[in-house]
């Protein structure tokens, strides 16, 4: 059942918002339901007082015959009235608490006019067919009134009715029937598309909320996002709401600290390779000048290796190149100038050329970074394919070697600085381990990347996708 929950907070927001909304409905329905009752019972109460109120008060001083008399000329049904020497109500046992007071309140007001006893009773409706009310509540021609009345009279004859028995002191027992009022349901058709607008329109405004509330969050989320990938990104507005401004102001504060600290280890390293360079230069001076021996040999290429060292460190530590405004470059131009210095790369032949490739970014770090993917694939592979293609958003370039590949543990890892897979890529074959991890850097800071896979019949492919310049996404969707 966990994967019918929602997994985000502006879903868990809204489900409490919509599981709150339902339980005020259900319970304020309940409530008024409830009131109602308690309301009709009392109203029900009082009119049955009332009545016996006025049905007394006219008869105590007729005989009995004009009793009978007035009695025939007032029971008018559903409100039933009679005299006789019997009560309608046998039983002088009240049903109930309520019904026993009722029969006090009766006798206490009405003893002065003579009445001895009072019984008071609640039933149950008696089914009553009624064809001519039916056929006349079907006429095309009624009113809206008219046809309210009806149903209401209708509704009448089903509701519960108070039966009333009350002697006089010479032992007539004035008997009346008198129907509750009978209780109209709280969901109806008319009133059901009401309560649905209502919540239809509370759900909307809701959804509106929470997406306004949580927008700077969700702002928050993509720019902590953009710093993991590009340090130099521009920092949050801090706007909004104080807990907003308060996270905003953190992870500013977290992104300035970060940049000052990997610019203080760029400088660092490009110092250390800078400075290295004056010493390796006077030290191959001096060698020169031995004669040739195999020591000489074996420190020359060693010197080799710590220059190739220091070299790789100054470009690792240097990789963002240059900074300032973002300029249009041809991609494809670039990678083709770039496979024609190099014997060992060819394009595929099923591929068109392409046309339209404009991508943004500088050509130094950018040629520097595609260079390191050929030169990883010619290294490990002895040779390498190239394709290009392009979608309506991406320009992707495709490398394909067949070398050893890359175990899938270790596809990430090769990214990080001087890590090499020790199984293919050592130092036997080349690489200090900065070449991948300048590429991807290099792609990242011009909102690319790069990846590795390793090809279903051997050997690895590397993807460098860079994004279009806008205003050829913008003609292409045109």
């Amino acid at each position: 059942m966990k994967w019918l929950l929602p997994r985000s907070l502006p879903a868990w927001v809204l489900l409490i918002v919509i599981a709150g909304l339902l339980a005020i409905q259900v319970s304020t329905l309940s409530i008024v339901a409830r009131e109602r009752v308690a309301s009709n019972n009392i109203l029900d109460l009082f009119r049955l007082n009332d009545r016996s109120q006025s049905l007394v008060k006219l008869m105590y001083d007729a005989t009995p015959e004009q009793r009978k008399n007035i009695a025939a000329g007032l029971s008018v049904p559903p409100y039933v009235l009679s005299i006789s020497d019997e009560p309608a109500i046998t039983s002088s046992i009240p049903d109930d608490d309520e019904m026993a007071e009722m029969e006090d309140i009766i006798v206490g007001r009405l003893s002065k006019y003579g009445v001895e006893e009072a019984r008071v009773r609640r039933e149950s409706p008696i089914a009553q067919s009624n064809a001519n009310a039916g056929t006349v509540s079907t006429k095309d021609d009624l009113g809206s009134i008219e046809r309210e009345l009806l149903n209401l009279a209708a509704d009448f004859t089903k509701s519960d009715t108070l039966i009333a028995s009350i002697e006089f002191k010479d032992g007539q027992w004035l008997n009346f029937i008198m129907p509750s009022t009978p209780l109209s349901p709280i969901l109806t058709t008319q009133s059901l598309p009401l309560y649905a607008s209502v919540v239809v329109a509370v759900v909307l405004l809701s959804i509106w909320a929470i997406r306004r509330l949580t927008a700077p969050y969700r702002a928050l989320e993509s720019a902590v996002q953009r710093i993991g990938e590009d340090l130099k990104s521009q920092p949050l507005p801090e706007r909004g709401s104080s807990e907003y401004k308060s996270a905003a102001r953190a992870v500013n504060t977290m992104q300035a600290r970060l940049r000052e600290y990997v610019e203080d280890r760029e400088l660092l390293a490009a110092a250390l390779a800078h400075d290295l360079r004056t010493p390796l230069t006077r030290i191959r001076l001096r060698l020169e000048l031995l004669r040739k021996s195999p020591l000489k040999t074996a420190l020359m290429q060693n010197l080799a290796d710590i220059e190739a060292i220091s070299s790789s460190v100054l470009d690792f530590a240097t990789h963002s190149g240059e900074t300032g405004e973002l300029e249009r470059i041809d991609f494809w131009s670039l990678v083709d100038s770039i496979a024609d210095d190099n014997p060992h790369v060819v394009f595929d032949e099923t591929m068109p050329r392409g046309r339209g490739m404009i991508c943004l970014g500088h050509a130094v770090p950018l040629r520097r970074c595609i260079t390191n993917l050929i030169d990883n694939a010619v290294k490990y592979g002895g040779a390498a394919r190239l394709s290009l293609s392009q979608t309506q958003t991406d320009i992707i370039l495709t490398i394909d070697d067949d070398g050893p590949g890359i175990p899938e543990a270790q596809m990430e890892k090769v990214f990080r600085p001087f890590t090499r897979v020790e199984a293919s890529r050592n130092r036997q074959t080349g690489g200090f381990g900065l070449g991948l991890t300048i590429a991807r850097n290099t792609a990242r800071s011009f909102g690319g990347d790069v990846t590795l896979q390793n090809r279903p019949g051997g050997g690895l492919r590397s993807v460098l996708a860079l994004p279009r310049a806008k205003d050829l996404q913008q003609l292409a969707s045109a």
